[in-house]
């Protein structure tokens, strides 16, 4: 009986997370900032971007939920779980974003997550060292994504810029704490194929 509730509670959450059906913990750090005058082709460059930034954590849930259903210690499991409620933070952000932009997340939203999923159950699988190890990776290479969005996005999108530099400060933090927590240090192929994987969800992602 406990299998199949918690398998209902996975098939909740994965629904909610595609479809953009969250709340968000904390305040949007874009409230109460005024919205910058765009053009069109901003807006569609903005947009673009977030878009990709809203799959970046729909991802981050199906990886941190596997990762931390799998995780051998408990620490690891309570930080997974802080850190997921931290990345839902992100996820309802970058959704009010778009909404706000006139546009949409992306429709592979079920193939990005069920992607991940199986990337969180690989990483967890081989144990808590590398699992974090994953997540410390991870984590770094989303902060460098971060950082070319805010080169990249319009400089008067102040509610975009300042959803993205939260979520950058955040993404530092958890991967601190999971190199605080013994994170093994992923070899260079898997990091390549990691940076090769994040290129095509971006690319892909920008448009669809």
């Amino acid at each position: 009986m406990r299998f199949f509730d918690q398998l209902i509670t996975d098939m909740d959450k994965a629904l909610r997370v595609v479809s953009g059906v969250v709340k968000a913990s904390r305040p949007n750090p874009a409230a109460g900032l005024a919205d910058g005058v765009m053009d069109d082709a901003e807006k569609r460059h903005s947009a673009g971007l977030m878009r990709i930034n809203h799959v970046g954590e729909v991802c981050a849930q199906a990886l941190y939920d596997a990762q931390g259903r799998f995780a051998q210690a408990r620490a690891l499991k309570q930080q997974f779980a802080h850190a997921g409620i931290e990345e839902e933070d992100h996820l309802a952000w970058t959704a009010e974003r778009l909404r706000e932009l006139g546009s949409r997340t992306s429709l592979l939203n079920p193939l990005w997550y069920a992607g991940s999923y199986v990337l969180g159950t690989i990483a967890a699988r081989v144990g808590d060292a590398r699992n974090l190890g994953f997540v410390a990776e991870t984590e770094r290479q989303v902060e460098l994504h971060l950082m070319s969005h805010l080169e990249q996005l319009p400089a008067q999108d102040n509610k975009s810029r300042a959803i993205v530099d939260q979520m950058r400060i955040d993404e530092i933090e958890h991967g601190e704490a999971a190199k605080a927590l013994g994170a093994a240090e992923m070899p260079e192929p898997i990091r390549g194929a990691m940076k090769a994987m994040s290129k095509v969800m971006t690319s892909v992602a920008y448009y669809v």
